[in-house]
């Protein structure tokens, strides 16, 4: 309705004064806001039942912008009603500001709409325990809200009378300037895009890189920088054009844990190590948190200086952290009492001293053996040091 309509359809009823009209104007205004906002609400309360995420998006998204884009439909028709009285020509601005508001608003609508629907639908999959690629979600998602903004910028500069073909050329000849003076921050942006399209890593995988001091889980992958949260829980903030340079390794992406300890036993306990080898081989082939399938190996390899050293060579079912420990431990567990279970011990370091006499003076005179060690156990107490030469 146009303004001289509405002031003729006042003043049948009596209302002649244009400061009752607009008064009457933002009443409305104010009176269809909290309508809008009700609706919205129940409408979002009822589609929470549904099983679909884009209408209880949509009308989340829809709230704020419907508010402000009625406020300014009945501002600016409030102005028009000053313009028309009054007869001025101060206000002939409103019209291209309204419109720039309303696309605005429309932008504002489209961007959180994006937003909401990315979280429902990462929240969809995380309740339904299905897969996806968060790294892939977050990327589409970016683009769509930055061609939103572009568009709209484009438009609002149309209808404030600017030539969008002008403004294109323009941003080709400036373009090369802008790209020296911000060359660090185009690189950044063109390695994210890379991340996005290799996809070395996504969130919530945890990352290192030997050459340099980087390790934790990735948290966020933006345009210019990636969130690294350290096992500290001190944030790593890394441009991204740093990837470019470096190697990435991804242990969040590992098929096993492998699982290489190495065991020494006591030399007098030599005549069971081939015992204990083959029945430490059959407790990993038999334990069901190793895997069989993949490479496995047990064998006496090794005359170390106090002990006869063999080694276990497997990968574990779990890439988990913690769980891996624990599948570990009861390996160690494992192989402690196959060990005791065949008389024999775990060696720990000893040493073995030769004593030779000073007035004897053959070609091989007679030593005195004598083995001190490190830890002496109940059982087997230390000999004593014959000082007597």
């Amino acid at each position: 309705m146009e303004p001289s309509a509405f002031i003729e359809t006042l003043d049948k009823f009596g209302i002649g004064s244009w400061v009752v009209q607009i008064f009457i104007v933002i009443f409305l205004t104010a009176l269809i806001g909290l309508g809008a906002r009700l609706t919205v609400g129940k409408m979002r309360k009822a589609l929470q039942r549904t099983p679909s995420v884009w209408d209880e998006s949509f009308f989340e998204a829809l709230g704020a912008p419907l508010r402000v884009f009625i406020w300014i439909v009945g501002v600016a028709f409030a102005i028009r009603i000053i313009q028309a009285e009054t007869e001025t020509i101060l206000l002939e601005a409103i019209i291209p500001l309204r419109d720039v508001g309303i696309i605005a608003t429309a932008a504002w609508f489209a961007v959180r709409f994006i937003r909401i629907a990315e979280k429902e639908i990462i929240a969809d999959k995380k309740a339904k325990g299905e897969t996806y690629d968060r790294a892939t979600l977050d990327a589409i998602a970016k683009l769509l809200r930055l061609s939103v903004l572009i568009t709209a910028f484009l438009v609002a500069l149309q209808n404030l009378g600017f030539s969008i073909s002008g403004v294109l050329a323009f941003g080709g000849i400036g373009g090369i300037a802008v790209g020296f003076a911000a060359k660090d921050l185009l690189a950044n942006f063109f390695g994210g895009v890379m991340i996005y399209l290799d996809r070395p890593f996504a969130v919530g995988d945890w990352i290192r890189s030997a050459d340099r001091e980087i390790e934790g889980v990735v948290e966020e992958i933006g345009w210019r920088r990636t969130l690294i949260r350290k096992f500290d829980t001190r944030p790593l903030y890394i441009p991204n054009n740093a990837f470019a340079n470096i190697s990435v390794e991804n242990p969040s992406r590992m098929k096993n844990r492998l699982l290489n300890e190495t065991i020494g036993i006591r030399y007098e306990d030599a005549p069971v190590m081939g015992k204990i080898v083959a029945d430490v081989d059959a407790m990993l082939k038999a334990h069901e948190d190793i895997d069989t399938d993949n490479f496995l190996m047990v064998n006496f390899n090794a005359f170390a200086p106090s002990s006869l050293d063999f080694f276990i060579y497997c990968y574990t079912r779990t890439t988990a952290w913690a769980r891996f420990h624990t599948v570990k431990e009861d390996v160690l567990l494992r192989i402690i009492d196959i060990i005791e279970g065949h008389g024999a011990q775990i060696a720990f370091p000893t040493s073995t001293l030769h004593l030779i006499k000073e007035n004897d003076d053959s070609d091989h005179p007679p030593a005195r053996r004598i083995s001190a060690k490190s830890r002496q156990s109940a059982d087997q107490p230390s000999l004593p040091i014959d000082a007597d030469r």
